[in-house]
């Protein structure tokens, strides 16, 4: 399965810095400060990303050094991946288990215009959905995945 951050690669040359980027502060003039690292003298030092200053800083010997390339931290992302019969793709969530012990994923399906969540169950072939006071199932639905 795959791991729950990455790290991403970053220029500000290029000015960017990734979606889904880690926030982790605000600067003094309340521009945004993400996560970052970059290496330095053979060490890999965290560093601050601040995207609207074009600027990655780490400390290092004392001194606050500006870097240009950098990676940025990315936590997981999850994403929506279309499925049938009770299959569920790679990296899928895991919502829950039966009594049994089955695995039970999180899905969603779209009933009368609606889009709403439910619960793959592998051996029925089928997300099972909550619906106007009922138990609805679809053997078509999407199901939630971490990239």
């Amino acid at each position: 399965m795959p791991g729950t951050y990455r790290w991403v690669p970053a220029c500000l040359s290029q000015r960017s810095i990734p979606p889904g980027a880690l926030r982790v502060g605000t600067d003094a003039d309340g521009d945004e400060i993400y996560a970052g690292r970059a290496h330095h003298e053979g060490d890999i030092v965290p560093a601050k990303v601040i995207p609207t200053k074009n600027a990655c800083y780490i400390s290092f010997g004392g001194e606050e050094v500006l870097k240009d390339q950098f990676e940025v931290l990315v936590p997981s992302m999850f994403a929506w991946q279309f499925s049938t019969n009770g299959e569920v793709p790679p990296g899928a969530v895991e919502a829950g288990s039966t009594a049994d012990g089955e695995k039970l994923y999180f899905g969603r399906v779209n009933h009368d215009g609606c889009t709403t969540p439910g619960k793959i169950h592998p051996s029925h072939a089928c997300c099972y959905y909550p619906f106007d006071g009922e138990e609805r199932s679809s053997a078509e639905y999407e199901c939630l995945v971490l990239m």
